[in-house]
């Protein structure tokens, strides 16, 4: 052990070298507040600008949500569930490409999409037939803008109410946005405008029954396309009971309908897109933790969210929260765990590759006799059976009892057996005759007499019934030795 003392102590001595430099090192990082300049929209995050206070209450509920952390190109898989309604909240990562055309798909299968976002990504608000929508900023938030502070956030705002009731506006009377709200704007582009026109110019001509000549002016009409004053005017064509007029029916269109709009503009929209709908909020502040308890947020929250019924999904892929992401590493990041742990491997590292390493000559492996005592005991006992030396044998087994006997006596080694047989004889109920009689056959044997292998075992077992007597017992090594001596 001493050999390695100074090993263990070096070993310490690095260790606690690594761990007060990890600690010199180790700056611990701030918890920056929320802010309206740099949001946090994701439902694991508990603070100002955070959704979770939603989330718990959708969950608390009983309605069905679930946080998704994967590509929007799972949603076209088979193999798990799919949500009924994808929420995106502001998100931090953009959308790619394949990732749009991914979660556009899904809408036109018949999802329903709910983005909640100040300027969400032009890619994500395709058009509705001649229709588009856009969003604007009319105040961008400023880095000092304090989100935990609802009446700073919304300091100089005025209520918004339903702009028409829907059932995305039902139980709602007011709303309270922030003021960095963004407006929604839905228009026509000026050649689509133009081409609807004159599509419902040519269609009211056709209705009055008017037909053009040659200069292109119709009949009853001048020049300008006004019918002249005085002139009879024609009737007003009849209305059929099961069509509308076919002036309604050209302008009808898949167009957003607005829900929700204060003095400024429109706060929330909705159209159809394929066989779903894409919903469109322009202000997180409505559903964030300290804006949902204002007004009727929460029940324009519900609506807007949970109005399609099914399994709700929160985008928190694109908030940094994606499932590829090792949830230990994520729970240590920050701290100096990781490098202490990449330190100490290091260094086990570098341990087995000294120790694995020769420095000298190869020594020879040291050899161990693993023999075992009773193995000589063995073979001693196998070579008298084999060469017949019951002498031998009876020698080893008599001069193991004599000093037994001695011993039992009180007398001295270099006794006569007539008196170690007397005073043994004096102490227990063993015939002295009969014992002086057995220790003079053994001795006998011992120096030469003639003995066969029934005479040595006849011996032996008398010994051991003046053992058994007398409760000296054996040792299990000495019987074993017995029983390989005379096979028994």
């Amino acid at each position: 052990m001493r050999r390695y003392v100074t090993v263990i102590l070096g070993i310490g001595l690095v260790l606690l070298l690594l761990v007060a430099l990890n600690a010199a090192s180790y700056v611990q990082i701030e918890q920056t507040p929320d802010s309206e300049y740099n949001p946090d929209r994701s439902t694991y995050n508990a603070g100002a600008t955070g959704t979770r206070a939603l989330y718990d209450f959708l969950r608390e509920t009983g309605r069905e949500v679930t946080r998704w952390r994967e590509a929007p190109a799972a949603l076209l898989k088979n193999d798990q569930p799919k949500p009924s309604t994808f929420v995106i909240l502001q998100p931090k990562i953009s959308y790619e490409t394949e990732e749009v055309e991914s979660l556009l798909q899904w809408v036109r299968g018949g999802g329903r999409l709910v983005i909640i976002d100040r300027r969400p990504n032009p890619r994500l608000l395709p058009d509705s037939g001649n229709w588009r929508i856009s969003t604007e900023l009319k105040q961008f938030p400023s880095p000092d803008a304090h989100p935990d502070n609802p009446e700073e956030m919304t300091a100089g705002v005025s209520l918004a109410r339903p702009a028409q009731p829907t059932a995305l506006t039902l139980n709602v009377e007011s709303v309270m946005p922030s003021r960095f709200a963004g407006l929604i704007h839905i228009w026509l582009p000026d050649e689509k405008r133009a081409e609807r026109v004159a599509r419902a110019q040519e269609s009211a001509k056709r209705e009055r029954g008017d037909t053009d000549d040659d200069s292109g002016i119709g009949v009853g009409q001048s020049e300008d396309g006004l019918t002249p004053a005085g002139s009879p005017q024609p009737p007003p064509p009849k209305a059929s009971g099961n069509s509308a007029p076919s002036t309604h029916a050209t302008l009808a269109s898949p167009a957003p309908v607005v829900h929700l709009a204060d003095y400024n503009g429109a706060l929330l929209a909705d159209y159809p897109h394929g066989a779903g709908r894409i919903m469109v909020l322009s202000d997180p502040f409505i559903v964030a933790n300290t804006g949902l308890e204002r007004a009727d947020n929460l029940q324009l929250a519900l609506n807007v969210i949970a109005g399609g019924g099914g399994l709700i999904a929160f985008d928190e892929y694109h908030q940094g929260h994606r499932a590829t992401r090792n949830e230990m590493l994520a729970y240590f990041e920050g701290t100096p765990v990781i490098a202490a742990f990449g330190q100490a491997a290091l260094i086990v590292l570098l341990l087995l590759w000294t120790k694995g390493r020769r420095f000298a000559r190869p020594l020879p492996l040291a050899q161990v006799d693993r023999r075992s005592s009773l193995e000589f005991v063995a073979s001693m006992a196998e070579l008298q059976q084999r060469a017949r030396s019951f002498d031998l044998a009876i020698e080893n087994i008599y001069t193991r009892t004599r000093r037994v006997l001695v011993r039992y006596a009180g007398a001295e080694h270099n006794s006569p057996r007539t008196e170690i047989a007397a005073r043994v004889a004096a102490r227990s109920s063993i015939d002295r005759q009969e014992l002086e009689q057995l220790m003079r056959d053994c001795e006998e044997t011992i120096n030469g007499a003639q003995t066969s292998a029934r005479r040595s075992l006849e011996l032996v077992t008398r010994l051991r019934d003046v053992e058994r007597r007398l409760g000296l017992r054996l040792r299990a090594r000495e019987i074993k030795q017995a029983k390989d001596n005379f096979g028994f």
